[in-house]
């Protein structure tokens, strides 16, 4: 390994870099992704008779099928996996109300005139806890619909509702997936490096993340100044 390279948390850094995430916040982060793809693929060969090609690229229909619920499990326990990390990061401060409030600035490029930002924007904010609510509306119904006989959903005629219900937490998820993916790979350039591989330059974290560089630089040197001692 070349001397100029820091491993800090499971990451390489080299000069001018900062840890973005964690190798524990990466691979959370990717189970959570490859499972979610996997769901959204095999949930719309279900959805619709136009889509159920998709099925047989999944291996057919029945195999599709089976594994349906047991990869939605794994996706739920990794979002409260991601939640436990990251839930304290996820409540909305006055800063993020400022954020918002330059919403335009920053759809259009205007980095200098944006709010600053902590570790995660408002925008982030909000895409976590919509995904958040809906993974839990979705592993309810999805156990319901699994296991009908447990409440006698059929005997009570609820299960059109709870389907209703599984199917619209499912739309707003691809509705924020989409935007998720956009804004982290076209939009905002240089993201998809921190979810990668963990580091940005610190450039980058500046612009996009002001507060949380600042508090990062905060606590290195309150470290550097500890062990001085």
């Amino acid at each position: 390994m070349s001397g100029n390279i820091e491993v800090r948390h499971g990451t390489d850094l080299r000069k001018g870099e900062i840890v973005r995430y964690t190798l524990r916040e990466r691979m959370c982060h990717w189970l959570s992704a490859v499972s979610y793809v996997y769901l959204l693929l095999s949930g719309l060969a279900f959805f619709s008779p136009y889509l159920y090609w998709i099925a047989y690229i999944l291996g057919g229909g029945p195999t599709a099928r089976f594994w349906h619920p047991w990869v939605g499990l794994v996706f739920f326990f990794v979002q409260m996996w991601m939640h436990s990390m990251w839930k304290g990061e996820m409540a909305v401060t006055d800063q993020d109300r400022q954020w918002s409030k330059t919403v335009k600035e920053y759809v259009t490029n205007r980095d200098d005139q944006v709010a600053p930002a902590g570790n995660f924007n408002h925008g982030q904010k909000q895409f976590y806890w919509a995904m958040f609510y809906s993974t839990l509306v979705l592993v309810i119904t999805g156990v319901l619909m699994w296991f009908p006989e447990l409440v006698s959903l059929k005997a009570h005629g609820l299960m059109p509702l709870v389907v209703f219900l599984h199917c619209a937490a499912a739309l707003v998820t691809i509705a924020a997936f989409m935007i998720h993916v956009y804004m982290g790979i076209v939009f905002v350039s240089g993201g998809l490096q921190g979810i990668l591989w963990g580091h940005v330059p610190v450039s980058w974290a500046r612009t996009h993340h002001r507060l949380w560089y600042e508090k990062v630089q905060r606590e290195d040197r309150s470290r550097i100044s500890s062990s001085e001692f």
